[in-house]
């Protein structure tokens, strides 16, 4: 089975980007070397790595361990994030916002119609 380097590079240049990380909180999070996390985020030099490095920046990003070593090896692993709790409460507040900020700019277009100024 073909191993699909570039798939883990977007992922984890994707989770990166998701989380507001850079590459030297990676290095650190992960205990890898940063030419090792460099050359696999930005797939330069696709080579066989260990699955311990691979947990690592799992690890690292917040995922199940095994979860960059299914991206490589071609498997869907789903969205880890997905049960989170606090995410899906964050989605529902985020919710609540949008219908408040469209019942408000509902009311300054009534007022302007009536010619008031909100």
């Amino acid at each position: 089975m073909a191993k699909d380097w570039a798939a883990v590079a977007t992922a984890i240049t994707t989770r990166m980007a998701e989380l507001d990380m850079k590459q030297s909180e990676l290095k650190e999070r992960s205990g890898l070397a940063l030419q090792t996390v460099r050359e696999i985020q930005l797939n330069l030099q696709p080579r066989d790595r260990s699955k311990r490095t691979l947990a690592a920046l799992s690890d690292a990003l917040g995922w199940p361990s095994d979860h960059l070593w299914q991206v490589l090896s071609g498997i869907d692993p789903g969205d880890p994030d997905e049960s989170d709790p606090l995410l899906a409460e964050l989605t529902a507040i985020k919710g609540a916002i949008t219908v408040l900020t469209d019942r408000v700019e509902e009311i300054e277009r009534r007022l302007a119609v009536d010619g008031e100024q909100p």
